[in-house]
């Protein structure tokens, strides 16, 4: 019987076990970081939509302490039936 280019092979489980320590030691040593885009920071400090915000909480704030709003069912039911159509 003749075997030809008989190599050993070269895995050492504990080069595996080294490698995922290091990534390990990285990734530990890493900080969390968030970024904000401009458009968000230019919201945040220009508040431009804060009184037509306010306005309208307060029209159906006041509309919901008085009775006056109404849920218009099938409105509601096309508005919802739309949302989950579009989710398919």
């Amino acid at each position: 019987m003749k075997i030809n280019n008989f190599r050993p092979v070269n895995m050492n489980p504990y080069n595996k076990l080294d490698k995922i320590g290091k990534l390990q030691a990285q990734s530990v040593n890493q900080k969390d970081k968030i970024e904000i885009s401009k458009e968000a920071l230019e919201m945040q400090i220009t508040n431009q939509y804060e009184a037509e915000r306010q306005q309208r909480v307060d029209e159906l704030k006041n509309k919901i302490e008085s009775g006056e709003y109404k849920v218009n069912p099938q409105e509601l039911a096309k508005k919802m039936y739309s949302y989950w159509d579009d989710l398919k």
